[in-house]
Protein backbone atom coordinates (compact mmCIF):
# COMPACT_ATOMS: atom_id res chain seq x y z
CA UNK A 1 0.00 0.00 0.00
CA UNK A 2 1.44 3.67 -0.84
CA UNK A 3 1.93 6.02 1.60
CA UNK A 4 1.58 9.92 0.81
CA UNK A 5 5.18 11.82 1.48
CA UNK A 6 4.23 15.57 2.16
CA UNK A 7 6.31 17.54 -0.47
CA UNK A 8 8.89 19.12 1.08
CA UNK A 9 8.19 22.96 1.97
CA UNK A 10 11.52 25.46 0.80
CA UNK A 11 11.64 28.47 2.65
CA UNK A 12 9.31 30.70 0.17
CA UNK A 13 6.67 27.92 0.28
CA UNK A 14 6.36 28.60 4.05
CA UNK A 15 6.09 32.22 3.71
CA UNK A 16 3.62 31.75 1.04
CA UNK A 17 1.22 28.88 3.83
CA UNK A 18 1.86 31.31 6.24
CA UNK A 19 0.77 34.50 4.19
CA UNK A 20 -2.33 32.02 3.35
CA UNK A 21 -3.33 31.60 7.02
CA UNK A 22 -2.96 34.75 7.67
CA UNK A 23 -5.56 35.87 5.34
CA UNK A 24 -8.05 33.01 5.83
CA UNK A 25 -7.86 34.22 9.09
CA UNK A 26 -8.98 38.03 8.73
CA UNK A 27 -11.30 36.97 5.97
CA UNK A 28 -13.09 35.11 9.18
CA UNK A 29 -13.04 37.41 11.28
CA UNK A 30 -10.48 35.59 13.46
CA UNK A 31 -7.45 37.57 13.25
CA UNK A 32 -6.45 39.00 16.38
CA UNK A 33 -5.55 42.71 15.95
CA UNK A 34 -3.37 44.68 18.99
CA UNK A 35 -4.96 47.91 19.71
CA UNK A 36 -2.44 50.03 21.11
CA UNK A 37 -2.79 51.53 24.82
CA UNK A 38 -1.76 55.62 24.55
CA UNK A 39 -1.64 55.88 28.24
CA UNK A 40 -0.78 54.83 31.97
CA UNK A 41 -3.02 51.14 32.52
CA UNK A 42 -5.92 51.62 34.43
CA UNK A 43 -9.65 52.12 35.01
CA UNK A 44 -10.09 54.72 31.67
CA UNK A 45 -7.94 54.91 29.66
CA UNK A 46 -6.22 56.55 26.44
CA UNK A 47 -6.24 54.32 22.78
CA UNK A 48 -8.04 54.94 19.43
CA UNK A 49 -7.67 58.65 19.28
CA UNK A 50 -10.30 58.84 22.46
CA UNK A 51 -10.68 57.84 26.10
CA UNK A 52 -11.74 54.35 27.00
CA UNK A 53 -13.44 52.81 29.62
CA UNK A 54 -10.71 49.58 29.80
CA UNK A 55 -12.87 46.08 30.31
CA UNK A 56 -9.79 43.75 29.10
CA UNK A 57 -7.03 44.12 31.63
CA UNK A 58 -6.34 42.07 34.39
CA UNK A 59 -5.83 45.07 36.71
CA UNK A 60 -8.04 43.64 39.40
CA UNK A 61 -6.97 45.88 41.99
CA UNK A 62 -6.28 48.87 40.07
CA UNK A 63 -2.91 48.44 41.02
CA UNK A 64 -1.22 48.26 37.79
CA UNK A 65 0.17 52.52 38.20
CA UNK A 66 -1.02 52.70 41.78
CA UNK A 67 1.34 55.45 43.21
CA UNK A 68 2.16 53.19 45.94
CA UNK A 69 3.50 50.62 43.66
CA UNK A 70 5.10 53.03 41.28
CA UNK A 71 6.89 54.70 44.51
CA UNK A 72 7.74 51.13 45.62
CA UNK A 73 9.05 50.17 41.97
CA UNK A 74 11.25 53.56 41.89
CA UNK A 75 12.63 52.48 44.90
CA UNK A 76 13.54 49.06 44.03
CA UNK A 77 15.49 50.69 40.98
CA UNK A 78 17.07 53.04 43.06
CA UNK A 79 18.29 50.57 46.20
CA UNK A 80 18.91 47.32 44.26
CA UNK A 81 19.42 48.46 40.48
CA UNK A 82 17.71 47.75 37.14
CA UNK A 83 18.62 44.25 36.70
CA UNK A 84 20.81 40.99 38.27
CA UNK A 85 22.16 39.93 35.20
CA UNK A 86 21.91 35.99 36.27
CA UNK A 87 20.25 32.93 37.55
CA UNK A 88 18.98 33.09 40.96
CA UNK A 89 21.83 30.65 41.95
CA UNK A 90 24.48 31.85 40.88
CA UNK A 91 24.81 35.73 41.95
CA UNK A 92 20.81 36.73 41.17
CA UNK A 93 19.21 36.53 44.39
CA UNK A 94 18.88 39.71 46.32
CA UNK A 95 17.15 39.70 50.21
CA UNK A 96 14.18 41.20 48.72
CA UNK A 97 13.72 38.02 46.51
CA UNK A 98 13.72 36.23 49.47
CA UNK A 99 11.68 38.73 51.32
CA UNK A 100 9.12 38.88 48.30
CA UNK A 101 8.80 34.86 48.89
CA UNK A 102 8.65 34.58 52.28
CA UNK A 103 5.63 37.32 52.29
CA UNK A 104 3.57 35.42 49.41
CA UNK A 105 3.92 32.22 51.36
CA UNK A 106 2.53 33.23 54.11
CA UNK A 107 -0.14 35.63 52.26
CA UNK A 108 -1.47 32.43 50.58
CA UNK A 109 -1.12 30.11 53.61
CA UNK A 110 1.57 27.62 53.01
CA UNK A 111 5.29 26.94 54.36
CA UNK A 112 7.37 28.36 51.74
CA UNK A 113 7.45 29.90 47.84
CA UNK A 114 9.44 29.94 45.00
CA UNK A 115 10.02 32.68 41.93
CA UNK A 116 9.64 32.49 38.34
CA UNK A 117 9.92 34.86 35.81
CA UNK A 118 5.71 34.12 34.85
CA UNK A 119 3.12 31.93 36.30
CA UNK A 120 3.20 30.07 32.51
CA UNK A 121 7.21 29.03 33.15
CA UNK A 122 6.05 28.14 36.77
CA UNK A 123 3.36 25.42 35.32
CA UNK A 124 5.74 24.05 33.22
CA UNK A 125 8.74 23.88 35.72
CA UNK A 126 6.62 22.03 38.68
CA UNK A 127 5.35 19.24 36.13
CA UNK A 128 8.29 18.59 34.61
CA UNK A 129 10.33 18.54 38.00
CA UNK A 130 8.40 16.59 39.95
CA UNK A 131 7.18 13.63 37.73
CA UNK A 132 10.42 13.83 36.12
CA UNK A 133 12.13 12.73 39.25
CA UNK A 134 13.35 9.05 39.80
CA UNK A 135 13.06 10.07 43.89
CA UNK A 136 14.69 6.46 44.51
CA UNK A 137 12.22 4.45 42.36
CA UNK A 138 13.62 3.09 38.76
CA UNK A 139 10.05 1.63 37.40
CA UNK A 140 7.26 3.68 38.45
CA UNK A 141 4.28 5.35 36.61
CA UNK A 142 2.69 8.93 37.76
CA UNK A 143 -1.42 9.89 36.73
CA UNK A 144 -2.23 14.16 36.63
CA UNK A 145 -6.05 14.88 36.53
CA UNK A 146 -6.51 17.47 35.12
CA UNK A 147 -9.57 20.15 34.20
CA UNK A 148 -10.59 19.81 30.94
CA UNK A 149 -10.84 23.93 30.75
CA UNK A 150 -7.60 24.41 32.71
CA UNK A 151 -5.26 27.39 31.43
CA UNK A 152 -2.40 26.24 28.11
CA UNK A 153 -0.06 26.77 30.77
CA UNK A 154 -1.02 23.40 32.87
CA UNK A 155 -1.99 22.01 29.63
CA UNK A 156 1.15 22.82 28.22
CA UNK A 157 3.42 21.89 31.45
CA UNK A 158 1.69 18.48 31.17
CA UNK A 159 2.09 17.61 27.62
CA UNK A 160 5.99 18.53 28.37
CA UNK A 161 6.17 16.38 31.26
CA UNK A 162 5.37 13.60 29.14
CA UNK A 163 6.46 13.57 26.37
CA UNK A 164 10.32 14.40 28.38
CA UNK A 165 9.87 11.15 30.57
CA UNK A 166 7.15 9.03 29.59
CA UNK A 167 6.05 7.90 33.06
CA UNK A 168 3.13 9.67 33.51
CA UNK A 169 -0.58 8.94 32.85
CA UNK A 170 -3.22 11.87 31.81
CA UNK A 171 -6.73 12.00 32.53
CA UNK A 172 -8.79 15.26 31.46
CA UNK A 173 -11.93 15.08 33.35
CA UNK A 174 -14.99 17.46 32.32
CA UNK A 175 -14.83 20.85 33.64
CA UNK A 176 -15.71 21.33 36.98
CA UNK A 177 -17.05 17.25 37.36
CA UNK A 178 -15.94 16.26 40.71
CA UNK A 179 -18.25 12.78 40.24
CA UNK A 180 -15.90 11.66 37.40
CA UNK A 181 -12.96 12.59 39.09
CA UNK A 182 -13.70 10.73 42.00
CA UNK A 183 -14.41 7.99 39.64
CA UNK A 184 -11.78 8.15 37.31
CA UNK A 185 -9.35 8.08 40.56
CA UNK A 186 -11.33 5.46 42.19
CA UNK A 187 -10.87 3.27 38.44
CA UNK A 188 -7.08 4.08 39.05
CA UNK A 189 -6.97 2.79 42.43
CA UNK A 190 -5.13 -0.92 41.27
CA UNK A 191 -3.02 0.62 38.92
CA UNK A 192 -0.48 1.31 41.88
CA UNK A 193 0.48 4.35 40.66
CA UNK A 194 3.28 6.36 42.51
CA UNK A 195 2.13 9.94 42.48
CA UNK A 196 -1.39 11.01 41.78
CA UNK A 197 -2.01 14.46 41.33
CA UNK A 198 -4.78 16.61 40.48
CA UNK A 199 -4.23 20.06 38.64
CA UNK A 200 -6.83 22.86 38.62
CA UNK A 201 -7.28 26.32 38.13
CA UNK A 202 -8.42 28.31 41.02
CA UNK A 203 -10.50 30.56 38.59
CA UNK A 204 -10.87 29.73 34.88
CA UNK A 205 -10.03 32.61 32.66
CA UNK A 206 -12.34 32.09 29.71
CA UNK A 207 -15.32 31.54 32.20
CA UNK A 208 -14.68 33.35 35.50
CA UNK A 209 -15.61 30.63 37.02
CA UNK A 210 -13.84 28.97 40.64
CA UNK A 211 -13.35 25.54 41.47
CA UNK A 212 -15.18 24.16 44.47
CA UNK A 213 -12.02 23.76 46.25
CA UNK A 214 -13.53 22.30 49.62
CA UNK A 215 -14.33 18.80 47.21
CA UNK A 216 -11.51 18.70 45.76
CA UNK A 217 -9.14 18.86 49.55
CA UNK A 218 -11.49 15.86 50.46
CA UNK A 219 -11.28 13.98 47.67
CA UNK A 220 -7.17 14.61 47.87
CA UNK A 221 -6.86 13.48 51.21
CA UNK A 222 -9.04 10.78 51.04
CA UNK A 223 -6.89 9.50 48.24
CA UNK A 224 -3.54 10.28 49.19
CA UNK A 225 -3.27 12.85 46.10
CA UNK A 226 -1.45 16.43 45.72
CA UNK A 227 -3.56 18.96 44.82
CA UNK A 228 -1.98 21.54 42.89
CA UNK A 229 -4.41 25.12 42.58
CA UNK A 230 -3.28 27.63 39.83
CA UNK A 231 -4.55 31.01 41.05
CA UNK A 232 -3.74 33.27 38.60
CA UNK A 233 -7.40 35.08 38.44
CA UNK A 234 -7.72 34.81 41.96
CA UNK A 235 -4.90 36.25 44.05
CA UNK A 236 -5.92 39.60 45.44
CA UNK A 237 -9.56 38.83 43.85
CA UNK A 238 -11.65 36.35 45.65
CA UNK A 239 -11.88 36.19 49.53
CA UNK A 240 -12.84 38.71 51.72
CA UNK A 241 -9.22 39.61 52.16
CA UNK A 242 -7.69 38.46 48.75
CA UNK A 243 -6.42 35.53 49.72
CA UNK A 244 -7.71 33.76 46.47
CA UNK A 245 -10.44 30.69 46.03
CA UNK A 246 -8.94 28.75 48.83
CA UNK A 247 -10.24 31.69 51.28
CA UNK A 248 -13.63 31.76 49.19
CA UNK A 249 -14.23 27.80 49.60
CA UNK A 250 -13.32 27.72 53.40
CA UNK A 251 -9.71 25.93 52.63
CA UNK A 252 -6.65 28.33 53.40
CA UNK A 253 -3.99 27.17 54.11
CA UNK A 254 -5.22 23.02 53.00
CA UNK A 255 -4.05 23.22 49.44
CA UNK A 256 -0.53 21.10 48.75
CA UNK A 257 0.54 23.50 46.03
CA UNK A 258 -0.80 27.06 44.81
CA UNK A 259 1.11 28.53 41.39
CA UNK A 260 0.16 32.57 40.50
CA UNK A 261 1.19 35.22 38.85
CA UNK A 262 2.45 38.66 39.82
CA UNK A 263 1.27 39.95 36.70
CA UNK A 264 -2.44 40.46 37.05
CA UNK A 265 -3.91 41.91 40.72
CA UNK A 266 -0.33 42.08 42.29
CA UNK A 267 0.96 45.25 40.26
CA UNK A 268 0.56 43.51 37.00
CA UNK A 269 3.79 43.66 35.75
CA UNK A 270 5.00 40.56 35.43
CA UNK A 271 6.71 37.17 37.34
CA UNK A 272 5.35 34.33 38.79
CA UNK A 273 5.15 31.97 41.64
CA UNK A 274 4.78 28.69 43.12
CA UNK A 275 3.96 27.88 46.26
CA UNK A 276 4.34 24.94 48.78
CA UNK A 277 5.46 22.63 51.38
CA UNK A 278 9.33 23.58 51.77
CA UNK A 279 10.43 20.46 50.71
CA UNK A 280 8.74 21.27 47.91
CA UNK A 281 10.14 24.51 46.97
CA UNK A 282 13.68 23.61 47.81
CA UNK A 283 13.33 20.27 45.34
CA UNK A 284 12.49 22.88 42.75
CA UNK A 285 14.95 25.22 43.63
CA UNK A 286 17.57 22.19 42.43
CA UNK A 287 15.49 20.77 39.52
CA UNK A 288 13.22 23.60 37.89
CA UNK A 289 14.93 24.41 34.54
CA UNK A 290 12.64 27.45 34.08
CA UNK A 291 14.47 28.93 37.35
CA UNK A 292 17.65 27.38 37.32
CA UNK A 293 18.31 28.64 33.50
CA UNK A 294 16.09 32.61 33.97
CA UNK A 295 17.15 35.69 35.09
CA UNK A 296 15.96 36.96 38.25
CA UNK A 297 13.06 38.80 38.45
CA UNK A 298 13.75 42.50 37.98
CA UNK A 299 14.40 44.37 41.60
CA UNK A 300 11.55 47.22 40.62
CA UNK A 301 9.38 44.09 40.26
CA UNK A 302 9.85 42.40 43.45
CA UNK A 303 9.71 45.74 45.34
CA UNK A 304 6.38 46.68 43.74
CA UNK A 305 4.92 42.98 44.50
CA UNK A 306 6.12 43.45 48.49
CA UNK A 307 4.39 46.35 47.87
CA UNK A 308 0.88 45.30 46.68
CA UNK A 309 0.70 42.52 49.30
CA UNK A 310 1.65 45.41 51.81
CA UNK A 311 -1.84 46.92 50.81
CA UNK A 312 -3.60 43.56 50.97
CA UNK A 313 -2.81 43.16 54.49
CA UNK A 314 -3.17 46.57 55.49
CA UNK A 315 -6.53 47.50 54.11
CA UNK A 316 -9.63 45.17 52.50
CA UNK A 317 -10.96 48.31 50.77
CA UNK A 318 -10.12 47.40 47.23
CA UNK A 319 -10.92 44.08 46.94
CA UNK A 320 -14.83 45.43 48.49
CA UNK A 321 -14.85 47.66 46.12
CA UNK A 322 -13.55 45.04 43.25
CA UNK A 323 -16.22 42.74 44.35
CA UNK A 324 -19.18 45.60 44.96
CA UNK A 325 -18.14 46.64 40.80
CA UNK A 326 -18.65 43.02 39.64
CA UNK A 327 -21.86 43.00 41.32
CA UNK A 328 -23.26 45.99 39.75
CA UNK A 329 -22.22 45.31 36.14
CA UNK A 330 -23.15 41.91 36.22
CA UNK A 331 -26.87 43.08 37.81
CA UNK A 332 -26.96 45.93 34.79
CA UNK A 333 -25.57 43.58 31.80
CA UNK A 334 -27.94 40.82 32.56
CA UNK A 335 -30.83 43.51 33.32
CA UNK A 336 -29.98 44.64 29.35
CA UNK A 337 -30.95 41.49 28.13
CA UNK A 338 -27.72 39.95 27.37
CA UNK A 339 -26.80 36.13 28.07
CA UNK A 340 -23.51 35.92 30.75
CA UNK A 341 -21.82 33.26 32.37
CA UNK A 342 -22.80 32.91 36.27
CA UNK A 343 -20.67 33.66 38.91
CA UNK A 344 -18.93 35.92 41.16
CA UNK A 345 -15.97 36.72 39.71
CA UNK A 346 -14.71 40.11 37.81
CA UNK A 347 -14.42 38.03 34.73
CA UNK A 348 -18.14 38.43 33.11
CA UNK A 349 -18.35 36.22 29.74
CA UNK A 350 -21.27 38.41 27.69
CA UNK A 351 -21.73 35.23 25.34
CA UNK A 352 -22.36 36.57 21.77
CA UNK A 353 -22.12 33.25 19.35
CA UNK A 354 -20.00 33.58 16.42
CA UNK A 355 -16.25 34.78 16.29
CA UNK A 356 -17.58 37.91 13.82
CA UNK A 357 -20.00 39.07 16.28
CA UNK A 358 -17.37 39.37 18.72
CA UNK A 359 -14.89 41.09 16.55
CA UNK A 360 -17.48 43.58 15.16
CA UNK A 361 -19.19 44.23 18.50
CA UNK A 362 -15.52 44.57 19.93
CA UNK A 363 -14.51 47.51 17.37
CA UNK A 364 -17.66 49.35 17.52
CA UNK A 365 -17.92 49.29 21.34
CA UNK A 366 -13.97 50.81 20.86
CA UNK A 367 -15.60 53.60 18.83
CA UNK A 368 -18.23 53.88 21.79
CA UNK A 369 -15.05 54.61 24.26
CA UNK A 370 -15.21 50.68 25.15
CA UNK A 371 -12.18 48.86 25.31
CA UNK A 372 -12.94 45.03 25.29
CA UNK A 373 -11.50 42.02 23.42
CA UNK A 374 -13.79 39.11 22.00
CA UNK A 375 -12.76 35.54 22.67
CA UNK A 376 -13.10 32.84 19.99
CA UNK A 377 -12.72 29.09 19.40
CA UNK A 378 -9.88 27.70 19.90
CA UNK A 379 -9.34 30.01 22.73
CA UNK A 380 -13.40 28.87 23.67
CA UNK A 381 -15.37 26.57 22.47
CA UNK A 382 -16.44 26.59 18.45
CA UNK A 383 -20.21 29.02 18.52
CA UNK A 384 -19.69 30.29 22.02
CA UNK A 385 -17.29 33.45 21.20
CA UNK A 386 -17.87 36.10 23.65
CA UNK A 387 -16.18 39.27 25.24
CA UNK A 388 -14.27 38.97 28.28
CA UNK A 389 -15.31 41.91 30.55
CA UNK A 390 -13.14 42.38 33.14
CA UNK A 391 -13.68 44.50 35.70
CA UNK A 392 -11.32 46.42 38.04
CA UNK A 393 -11.14 48.35 41.69
CA UNK A 394 -9.95 51.05 39.58
CA UNK A 395 -13.09 52.39 37.98
CA UNK A 396 -16.44 53.84 39.30
CA UNK A 397 -19.81 53.30 38.36
CA UNK A 398 -20.12 56.13 36.37
CA UNK A 399 -17.12 54.51 34.52
CA UNK A 400 -19.48 51.04 34.80
CA UNK A 401 -22.79 52.92 33.42
CA UNK A 402 -21.11 54.75 30.31
CA UNK A 403 -19.60 50.96 29.47
CA UNK A 404 -23.20 49.59 29.76
CA UNK A 405 -24.64 52.35 27.79
CA UNK A 406 -22.77 51.47 25.21
CA UNK A 407 -23.36 47.90 25.22
CA UNK A 408 -27.15 48.22 25.25
CA UNK A 409 -26.18 50.21 21.71
CA UNK A 410 -24.07 48.19 20.17
CA UNK A 411 -25.99 44.84 21.11
CA UNK A 412 -29.63 46.06 19.80
CA UNK A 413 -27.18 47.49 16.20
CA UNK A 414 -25.96 43.63 15.91
CA UNK A 415 -28.83 41.65 17.20
CA UNK A 416 -27.17 40.45 20.24
CA UNK A 417 -29.86 41.84 22.45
Amino acid sequence: MSQSVAKKMGVKSLYQALDRELEQAKEAKTYKYEVPVDSVQGGVVQANGRQQVMLASNNYLGLANHPRIVAAARKGIDQHGYGLASVRFICGTQKIHLELEERLARFLGTEAAILHSSCFAANEAFFAALVGAQLGASDYRDVIYSDALNHASIIDGIRLSRIAVKTTDLRAYQHNNIQQLRTAISEDKAKDYRLSIIATDGVFSMEGEFAPLQEFVELAKANDALLFVDESHATGVLGASGRGTPEHCGVHGKIDVISGTLGKALGGAAGGFIAGKKHLVDFLRQKSRPYTFSNSLPPAIVCAAIEAINMLEEDTSLVEKLHQNTDYFRKEVKRLGFTILEGIHPIVPVMVGEAATAMDMSNQLLDEGVYVRGLWYPVVPNGEARLRVQISAAHEVADLDKALSAFAKVGKKLGVI
